[in-house]
């Protein structure tokens, strides 16, 4: 199978302190040319293993479908080296809420998390109600929420007393969306096999918060 193959993760780990930096073709950087190249394969070849890590979790998690990986820069040619895909099933619409995995952390503490959410460019008027259902269900295990209020996103215990005061701070308006995640550190001797299984546990526990979504 596609997940028992050997990999490090190297890539990853290499891409991730580009954050943010700026790329140039190659033909236009002058005496940034090599590195420039240097810079645009480093980056695809990190995208190439996070894409291994999104065919080999799809190939566990039938008859959800990943959609394309993330692209390593923005429109504004940044490098972006948190990848990140979306899994969805046949029946799902595009604005409906989805579980995904997506890549987090600095190169020297990264992993890999999954979570319920949707995508902002595909959103339609119901989209942040339908997300915002993952607050009727209790929290457990090692789950939490990420907050978007007043255009600023950050972490929050998925306790109840949060999940009380997000529900009304929702429907005040306060609060724009809540996602519910999970983290998976990335260990210096995780193999891909192990990071599936890991990934599998956290997907099955949110499938419950996915599912009120459909509600």
């Amino acid at each position: 199978m596609i997940y028992e193959v050997k990999m490090s993760f190297d890539k990853l780990k290499e891409y991730l302190p580009y954050r943010g930096e700026k790329y140039i073709k190659p033909e236009k950087a002058g005496n940034y040319r090599q590195y420039m190249m240097d810079l645009r394969d480093l980056a695809r070849q990190a995208r190439d293993e996070f894409s291994l890590i999104s065919k080999s979790f799809e190939d566990r998690v039938k008859p959800f479908k990943a959609e394309r990986v993330s692209q390593w820069m923005n429109q504004s040619q940044l490098c972006r080296p948190h990848f990140w895909c979306y899994f969805r099933l046949p029946s799902d619409d595009l604005d409906d809420s989805a579980l995904a995995i997506r890549l987090y952390g600095e190169s020297d503490n990264f992993g890999i998390s999954v979570e319920v959410s949707f995508v902002e460019r595909r959103r339609s008027e119901n989209s942040l109600e339908k997300q915002n259902k993952v607050l009727n269900l209790l929290p457990f295990g090692a789950m939490y929420y990420f907050v978007q209020k007043n255009g600023i996103s950050f972490k929050m215990d998925a306790a109840e007393e949060n999940r009380k005061n997000l529900l009304k701070q929702v429907k005040s308006g306060e609060v724009r969306k809540v996602l519910v995640k999970q983290d998976i550190p990335i260990e210096t001797d995780h193999s891909l096999e192990r990071l599936i299984d890991d990934l599998l546990k956290s997907f099955d526990e949110l499938l419950p918060f996915y599912k009120e979504t459909k509600k």
